[in-house]
């Protein structure tokens, strides 16, 4: 009971919750705009594209969320072998040259990862510290759920 009390007040408790998923519920309605219609439908390239951006998203809020975890695991896995290090390396400079190379999915991406880091600090200072996957699979839930609000806000249906 006391539990539910407290899930129930973390909106006021901590203000970057509501902040994220209207962050995302935004982000939902300018990816819906972008999007190719036909007819007031969308085309299988823009359903490929939304599904993409829903990766994205949650790549973010991973990255964001457990990042002292993923990035311990990836340098244990990047010293105990060289081959590996070059395939990390020239993975992660392809994804950033790809990213430079359209500046408006980087801005979506800093955007999405700011409110996420803002949110997980919020929760830091109330001192709400759940297990690291549990963070992050509440906050993506709350991404996504704000994601597709967003998506159907503009496109009914």
């Amino acid at each position: 009971m006391k539990l539910l009390v407290r899930v129930l007040m973390l909106p006021a408790q901590a203000p970057m919750l509501p902040v994220l998923l209207l962050v995302s519920i935004l982000m939902g309605m300018h990816l819906s705009l972008s999007l190719e219609q036909v007819d007031g439908r969308l085309t299988a390239q823009a359903e490929q594209h939304w599904s993409a951006e829903c990766v994205q998203a949650l790549a973010v809020v991973i990255v964001c969320t457990i990042p002292d975890l993923l990035l311990r695991r990836l340098s244990w896995m990047i010293t105990t072998s060289p081959g590996l290090s070059l395939v990390v390396a020239l993975l992660s400079v392809t994804i950033v040259g790809l990213y430079l190379m359209n500046i408006r999915e980087l801005a979506n991406v800093l955007v999405l990862g700011s409110a996420v880091l803002l949110a997980r600090l919020d929760l830091v200072r109330i001192r709400m510290l759940p297990p690291p996957l549990v963070v992050a699979l509440s906050l993506g839930v709350i991404v996504l759920g704000g994601l597709l609000l967003g998506r159907h806000l503009i496109l009914p249906g």
